[in-house]
């Protein structure tokens, strides 16, 4: 079983093209801008920080209370920026791993007070495999192919993992619709102390005068979390990433939480882009099958 799912995620018996080539370079763009992104956000953030109430990663054996009162925060983002050019441009097999290091220094340092963040967790995944690939192997098909394996593996495995924990806590009754109800509102008194006004749209609204819906709502999230497993197989694969878009999309118009990091990151994963991009190189003979194209006249 278990050397059935490693065949699934790694394919070592498949020719790389040059589009999957092209597509991990665009993976990694987008990875690498998400981890700077967040990088320097919490740069801007930590300094107005002065206890550790949660202390998480790292933080549980190291205080990492240094990184506050000063300017430690920005440097540790120009250090993140500096190791993911170095992984980007390949001038040291370690670049990766080192941003990977420099990332989670500055999560910990900014999610000390309590909270954590999903989408930059899933970033933090994809530095980490990246970090990995880059380290064990000296081949770069090799490095690509083990990266993308390890991060398709480890989002299934976190979304299976995230509904089995919801179902240990609360049983089959955490999709009651009287609890999509409670959070709704919590997130509503969110939404308040920041603007200062109670702004409920309209999907908002309707789940709130429906139960049936809210159940069916939760329903529907709970299950498509239980089969995120799935998505280690290259044929299941865009389904499910489908599904799992498609839920942090409802999430997101219910309860106004976003998650635009896992969405970018599952929207490149979910579909055979490389095979697009390999069909566009073929230029000409990729326009012959197009309706309307000159090249079929």
């Amino acid at each position: 079983m278990m050397e059935r799912i490693m065949h699934m995620l790694f394919q070592p018996e498949r020719v790389e093209t040059r589009g999957e080539i092209l597509f991990f370079r665009i993976f990694e763009v987008v990875m690498v801008g998400w981890a700077l992104w967040f990088g320097w956000e919490w740069g801007r953030y930590i300094p107005n920080i002065s206890d550790v109430v949660l202390p998480l990663g790292i933080a549980r054996f190291v205080d990492i209370s240094f990184m506050f009162d000063n300017n430690l925060s920005l440097v540790n983002a120009g250090l993140m920026s500096v190791a993911a050019l170095v992984g980007f441009f390949r001038l040291h097999r370690s670049g990766y791993m080192l941003l990977a290091v420099f990332f989670h220094l500055q999560y910990v340092s900014r999610y000390s007070l309590g909270e954590i963040s999903h989408g930059s967790n899933v970033v933090g995944l994809t530095a980490v495999a990246l970090g990995l690939a880059y380290l064990a192997f000296r081949e770069e098909q090799h490095s690509r192919r083990f990266a993308l394996g390890v991060i398709i593996f480890f989002l299934g495995l976190g979304y299976t993992t995230a509904a089995m924990s919801k179902l240990i806590a609360s049983g089959p009754f955490w999709v009651d619709g009287g609890h999509m109800w409670m959070w709704i509102q919590e997130r509503t008194v969110d939404v308040f102390s920041k603007s200062g006004e109670i702004n409920i749209n309209r999907l908002q609204q309707f789940v709130l005068d429906q139960y049936p819906l809210a159940t069916a709502i939760l329903t529907f999230g709970i299950l498509t979390e239980l089969v995120g497993v799935l998505i280690w197989s290259p044929r299941l694969r865009p389904w499910i990433m489908t599904l799992l878009i498609a839920m942090h999309i409802g999430i997101f118009m219910s309860m106004q939480i976003n998650f635009p990091a896992n969405n970018a990151i599952l929207l490149l994963l979910a579909y055979p882009w490389a095979g697009l991009i390999d069909r566009l190189l073929e230029g000409p003979h990729f326009l012959n099958g197009l309706p309307g194209s000159t090249a079929s006249a």
